[in-house]
Order: structure tokens, then C-alpha cells, then sequence
């Protein structure tokens, strides 16, 4: 007898995104131990093949684990403590004050753990971050079993676990030379928050360090029209010519946010081989603007979705991110049939992966790919009747559709129950760091 698959997933309708976007209509997927093993129809026979563990997905829709471009993870503690505020403001005048005065190890941690919560129960399998006190971040994110790539943060001032600004590079070489080979379902990356707020000596050593451990560099760029004019009168460039002038771009740099480009910048990008990150949910709380996704794709970047933290967007679901995309740049661009659903669905899955680094493993379900696997319960009135999966998922579903969720393999979420963490105790231990926040009366916007 065959050797038996370790799971088989069996009756659902298969949403592979591979290069010719198969759907494969009462389908089977085996896995053995990590990898995808099998991916087609159930035979005529129903009868399924050997295997330890059988899982009936009859009903509903499986696809592969999205892909979170850009989050900030410990950022869940400050949901809702600021909003309906300009960036400068809402990043400077509280944000940053919150994190000096609220942010340490532990801290970081519950954060951590709330938001890998929140991202399993609502589809995500991998997501890429980048905050202070990052090891702490990869180690809760280990626990939860989740996938990621995670920067250390990096800028020119005393910061959360790094208050002396001239070690803050070698703090991140330190942080990525512990979690290089710790956990496989972990990579480390260096983070620099911005070019405002790292020199330019910080920005080419953090990317020489970068590069030298052949790591992901990460970057806010080009968020928000303030930002423009800064730079353009410090160093008579765009932000984006402005890093080229540095020598920063290339295909293990990954750009984020990306509103005030020009023509001129995005081919400058996509000469570069770098990769964007599309935020639409924060750059339109923030008032920051409309990236140029669409001009951004035809150009052949690549681009992938994030939902950026809990502190600017409220919420890490990737079904309301996509939504909202699909129908922005509709508005946006006068043309109902751009950003479609098939894009925006590979946006968040093989495109994310893509971004990030990942393509070769995560993204599609293909055979020998890493089993990062997502299953969505159709049986929901708002579900009820489905005729295209693609736009079911981009238009209608919500994080809350997910019933199962494994990664790497492993079962993480089992029938809508987590299984690697506990999920009140989770939610306690942030209700405990909120009630410091509160009793501070630091939460109040006019304090």
C-alpha cells in the first residue's frame, strides 16, 4: 500500500492560485509531514486514499494561507488609542510617546501574541513585521505557529529596547544572527522606519548589514505628501530617488506604503527589482493618499497587500483589506474592471509571498510547496449562492468565514478553535496592559 498522507483534505472546492489560477471543483489536497503532496479531484469511487488524518471540506473553500506584507505586531495594545489623526501627529504627538512609555519585553509579547491571534482566526498564515524588541515579537510568533518575516527596527533616536541611538544596527545584526537558524517558519530582517527618521549613514549601513546576511530590508517610503516635501528640501529628490541615490534599492528591499510616486518613480522601482507593499486601509484612515497600485503592476513590480498595525487600521483582517483595494482603485482609476478579483486574491497570497521573499515556498497550492492551507465555511447566508470563488472571496467573505487554518504542516485552528494558544488569556493579558494605558489617562487624545 501507498505510504499515507499525513492529512487529506478532501470535498472542498480547491482555490489553488497557481500561474493558470486552477479551481478544482470537489477536490482532494494530501500533505505529508510539511509540503503539499497532492492536489486533484476526488476519485469517482470516493474512495480517498490512505491517510492519518482526514479532514471533510465539503462546503467550503480552501485556499492558500494569506500573506500579511506589512504589519507591526506589538501595535495591537494601541487599537483605537489615537485616531482620526494626521500622520505626523498621530505618530509623533502619541504614538511614539506610547511606545516609550508602554513598550517592553512583556509588553511586546501580549501585543504579539493578540495579533497572531487575530491573524490565524482570520486566515493569515505569514505575515512580515517590523517593530522594537523583535526577538521577544519571533519568539511569540513561534508559539503560535505562525510564518513570518520579522524586522528589527531602526532609527536615529533613543527607542523601545534600544535607548542608545548609535547601537541600533548592531542591536538588529544581533537579533537576526539569534533567529537566523532558530525556527524555519522564522526570518529575520532589519527594519529602518523611514527616511526621516533614520540619516542617511543609518540607512546604507542598516542596508549593507542587510545585505551582507543576505536578509530583507524594509522601509516606509513615500507615505504621505509631508514626507515628499521634506525630503524633496533636504536632499532635492523624491523619497524614492533618494533611496536610489543611496544605493538602497534592489530585489531584497521591500518598500512600503509607496502613495507619492510619479511615473518616473515607479520605473526607477521597477528597474531596481524592489518589491512595494500596498497599505489601502491606513494610507485612507491617515488621509496619506492612493498608492498607485494598478501603474505599479503594469510596470511588473512586485506588489503585495498589508494591513500595517492594529494603531493605524484596527484590525489585521486581509478579507476586508482586499475588498476595500478592489473597490478603491475602481473608484479611483473611473474603471470598474481593474484590480478584479483574481488580482487582488493573488495580491494577498502569491503576491505577498512574492514581496516578501517567500514565493517559492507559500503563496499558491502546488505540489511540494510549503502546506500553508486556509479552509472557509460557505455555509453563511452571505456565502449563499456562490457561483465565482474569487469573487466570493475578495467581495464577500470575512475573516470570521475561516474554520480551519493550518500552517507548516500543523493544525492551528481547528473548526474556529486555536489550538496553540489560549485565546481568553490572550485577550486578558492585553486587557491588563490597556488598563495601565487607561489609568494613565494617557488614552485620552487631549491629555
Amino acid at each position: 500500500m501507498n505510504t499515507p498522507y499525513d492529512l487529506l483534505i478532501h470535498g472542498g472546492t480547491i482555490v489553488t492560485v497557481n500561474p493558470a489560477f486552477d479551481i478544482v471543483e470537489d477536490g482532494m489536497l494530501g500533505i505529508v509531514k510539511d509540503r503539499i503532496a497532492a492536489v486533484a479531484t476526488v476519485p469517482e469511487s470516493d474512495r480517498l486514499p490512505p491517510a492519518n488524518r482526514y479532514i471533510d471540506a465539503a462546503g467550503c473553500l480552501v485556499i492558500p494561507g494569506l500573506v500579511n506584507s506589512h504589519t507591526h505586531l506589538p501595535m495591537s495594545l494601541f487599537r483605537g488609542l489615537a485616531d482620526d489623526l494626521p500622520l505626523h501627529e498621530w505618530l509623533h504627538n502619541h504614538i511614539f510617546p506610547a511606545e516609550a512609555r508602554f513598550i517592553d519585553e512583556k509588553t511586546v509579547c501580549s501585543g504579539t501574541r493578540l495579533s497572531c491571534a487575530e491573524l490565524i482566526l482570520s486566515g493569515t498564515t505569514t505575515c512580515c513585521d517590523g517593530y522594537f524588541y523583535e526577538s521577544e515579537v519571533a519568539e511569540s510568533v513561534r508559539q503560535s505557529g505562525m510564518r513570518a518575516v520579522l524586522g528589527q527596527g531602526i532609527v536615529d533616536f533613543p527607542a523601545p529596547g534600544v535607548p542608545e541611538p548609535d547601537k541600533n544596527i548592531s542591536n538588529a545584526v544581533a537579533f537576526a544572527n539569534r533567529w537566523l537558524s532558530r525556527c524555519e517558519r522564522i526570518r529575520p530582517s532589519l527594519f529602518c522606519h523611514s527616511p526621516y527618521t533614520c540619516s542617511a549613514e543609518t540607512l546604507q549601513k542598516a542596508k549593507t548589514a542587510a545585505d551582507d546576511n543576505r536578509l530583507l530590508f524594509q522601509i516606509h517610503v513615500a507615505e504621505t505628501q509631508q514626507e515628499m516635501q521634506q525630503i524633496r528640501s533636504e536632499h532635492n529628490a523624491t523619497p524614492i530617488e533618494y533611496l536610489d541615490r543611496l544605493g538602497l534599492l534592489d530585489q531584497r528591499t521591500l518598500l512600503v506604503h509607496c502613495v507619492w510616486m510619479d511615473n518616473k518613480d515607479i520605473r526607477t522601482v521597477a528597474r531596481s527589482g524592489a518589491r512595494i507593499s500596498h497599505i489601502p486601509e491606513s494610507n485612507l484612515k491617515l488621509a496619506a493618499g492612493i498608492a498607485p497600485a494598478d501603474l505599479i503592476l503594469q510596470a511588473g513590480i512586485r506588489l503585495g497587500i498589508g494591513t500595517d498595525g492594529c494603531a493605524s487600521n484596527n484590525n489585521l483582517d486581509l478579507f476586508e483589506a482586499m475588498d476595500l483595494c478592489a473597490k478603491l482603485h475602481k473608484v479611483h482609476s473611473g474603471d470598474p474592471t481593474t484590480m478584479n478579483a483574481r488580482k487582488i486574491l493573488e495580491l494577498a497570497t502569491i503576491g505577498g509571498a512574492s514581496a516578501i521573499g517567500l514565493d517559492q515556498q507559500i503563496g499558491s497550492i502546488e505540489t511540494g510547496k510549503k502546506a500553508d492551507i486556509v479552509i472557509i465555511d460557505l455555509g453563511q447566508p452571505h456565502l449563499t449562492p456562490m457561483y465565482h470563488p474569487e469573487s466570493h472571496l475578495v467581495y464577500t467573505a470575512r475573516g470570521s468565514d475561516v474554520k480551519t487554518v493550518i500552517i507548516d504542516g500543523q493544525t492551528v485552528l481547528e473548526n474556529g478553535r486555536l489550538l496553540t494558544m489560549d485565546l481568553e488569556e490572550v485577550m486578558a493579558a492585553a486587557n491588563r496592559v490597556a488598563g495601565k494605558i487607561k489609568h494613565s489617562g494617557y488614552w485620552k487624545l487631549d491629555s
